[in-house]
């Protein structure tokens, strides 16, 4: 789920908090029905959860265990392309 690179960078924006479809459109620069689909894959997966605040939709990344996770990925990321060596 994470090797697309949308769906990665929708984690990484839900890591930080809730957030809706319209407010991660924008963050991203991808077309709304994108961002849906990606959602939807991301929930089926278990890695979002939803929360409704009246008629909006509010995403975010599900549990600890998740955040800590994307934020790993993305850790590793950053020290490989900085050419940082990994840590043991």
């Amino acid at each position: 789920m994470l090797a697309d690179g949308t769906r990665l960078r929708l984690m990484w924006l839900l890591v930080g908090g809730e957030h809706d479809v319209t407010a991660l459109v924008e963050a991203l620069g991808v077309a709304r029905p994108a961002v849906s689909q990606h959602l939807g894959k991301l929930r089926l997966a278990g890695l979002v959860v939803v929360r409704r605040d009246g008629r909006r939709a509010l995403y975010s990344a599900r549990g600890g265990h998740v955040r800590r996770l994307v934020t790993e990925v993305m850790q590793a990321a950053s020290h490989r392309v900085a050419g940082i060596p990994d840590h043991d």
